[in-house]
């Protein structure tokens, strides 16, 4: 599981510099500044759960489910939070509808915040 956590929040490091890359060039000259602050918007919550699961994969033996429950909720909140809102900025781009993600972010949003509280609660018991 450590290898397993340490490889994805490698991944989402790199893709939220890439994505945030093509974010400050290349997608400004077509995507609306609105849909373009909610792109950086994924890809700096990308980047900061990148961040965390770095060092819990670092830290963490992944020994007890609290500790499986934290990796897990920032990977997959980190995944639906941050692809619905990639998606959601170019809908409009492809032409297509894809406004049933709206409701789907906050889930993602939701696991982030499982995962921080798991991790708080991990802390409050040592």
């Amino acid at each position: 599981m450590k290898n397993l956590v340490v490889i994805i929040a490698a991944f989402y490091g790199m893709m939220s510099v890439i994505l945030g890359a093509f974010g400050a060039h290349a997608f400004k000259k077509f995507l609306p500044l609105e849909k373009l602050a909610s792109f950086e918007v994924g890809v700096r919550y990308q980047m900061y759960h990148a961040i965390v699961l770095l060092a819990i994969g670092l830290y963490f033996q992944f020994t007890n489910g609290l500790e499986k429950t934290v990796a897990w909720s920032m990977i997959l909140g980190t995944l639906v939070f941050s692809g619905s809102i990639y998606l959601l900025a170019f809908a409009d781009h492809w032409g297509v509808n894809l406004k049933w993600l709206g409701p789907i972010t906050p889930l993602g949003g939701l696991g982030m915040i499982v995962g921080w509280a798991a991790l708080m609660w991990i802390f409050i018991k040592k």
